[in-house]
């Protein structure tokens, strides 16, 4: 891989990981409801699903969706009913002050986020957009290797900047009802990064 193409995969790598979507969404909100070491498993995971689900892709499975591109069609609406799930549980969401205080109360586990990103669509945009760009065909293997080595270097520390941008806003937000306020809005957003899944299907609906 030359220097030019391993430059402009790390720009890549930073520009999809830092940019607003539904890890980075879910890691605000869990930021503000449970603080950072708490969110600690949720951000490793998602950077070890990433990894694995870049590579998993980058050897094969991705031509399954080329083959049968009706699996890849049941993939995206289940996608979409468990982000949406998972956008009424945020929405739900108590308080800092009651989550902190509930035995059952807590963030995403690490294998719940990397399990996570095979149903995320921004992940898998991220993965078949830099499979596809950012690989040498004469060197495949060894650029799959780089591909998914610069995004596990790059992926933990800027998903890190949304925990740390929620944990700053506890203090502004430890009043119930501006908490509250807050979990909404980002449910809110979470919904609304399913608008891809939706306007393709309207695009393609007869």
């Amino acid at each position: 891989m030359s220097s030019d193409l391993l430059l402009a995969l790390i720009m890549f790598a930073f520009v999809a990981s830092i940019t607003p979507g539904p890890n980075n969404m879910m890691l605000l909100a869990s930021g503000v409801n449970y603080g950072f070491r708490r969110t600690i498993p949720h951000m490793l995971g998602i950077g070890f699903g990433f990894a694995f689900m870049l590579l998993m892709i980058g050897l094969g499975i991705g031509q399954l969706f080329i083959q049968f591109p009706m699996a890849y069609t049941v993939l995206k609406f289940a996608s979409a009913a468990y982000m949406l799930w998972l956008a009424w549980q945020i929405a739900t969401a108590g308080p800092m002050t009651a989550t902190e205080g509930k035995p059952d109360a807590k963030p995403m586990t690490f294998i719940e986020a990397a399990a996570f990103q095979w149903v995320n669509p921004k992940a898998w945009t991220m993965c078949l957009t830099a499979v596809s760009a950012y690989t040498v065909p004469s060197q495949y293997l060894a650029s799959m290797f780089i591909l998914t080595l610069v995004f596990t270097v790059v992926n933990l520390p800027s998903v890190s900047v949304w925990t740390v941008f929620g944990v700053s806003l506890r203090g502004l937000l430890a009043d119930r009802r501006r908490v509250r306020v807050f979990n909404v809005c980002m449910a809110v957003l979470l919904v609304a990064s399913l608008w891809p899944i939706v306007a393709e299907h309207m695009r393609f609906a007869p």
